[in-house]
């Protein structure tokens, strides 16, 4: 069998778990501006909160509303649209991956997400 056009890992999980996880860890991401999770997740989430940073950067209230659509939660497409956004001022590659050791309980890659740029949150809400 063959794994081409199977974009994206599964987690072990169902489709609707695998949903949500992306969209927490999504949230806690812009809310924190760094966290730390599995190497795995962490590259998962990388993907789409790069293009998610893109429509944000766009602005307007059509890329706000996909936005909230994407993250299920108003506050974060808020705080991504009208602080984090802003402060960007690469064209891409708005995130980096650190590799963060391994968990003591399973050994399990850990890395650590966070913006490439210096991000205030400050001006938030």
């Amino acid at each position: 069998m063959h794994r081409h056009g199977y974009k994206g890992r599964k987690f072990g999980r169902e489709t609707d778990q695998r949903l949500a996880l992306r969209r927490g860890l999504m949230k806690a991401l812009i809310e924190n501006t760094s966290i730390t999770t599995t190497l795995a997740r962490a590259k998962e989430i990388r993907r789409e909160t790069e293009k998610l940073i893109t429509i944000a950067k766009r602005g307007g209230l059509a890329n706000r509303r996909l936005l909230i659509a994407k993250l299920n939660d108003i506050k974060s497409a808020d705080l991504l649209i009208d602080v984090i956004a802003p402060q960007i001022k690469r064209n891409s590659g708005y995130l980096r991956i650190e590799r963060a050791g391994f968990r003591k309980g399973d050994n399990t890659e850990m890395g650590t997400i966070s913006f490439v740029d210096d991000i205030d949150l400050k001006g938030a809400k």
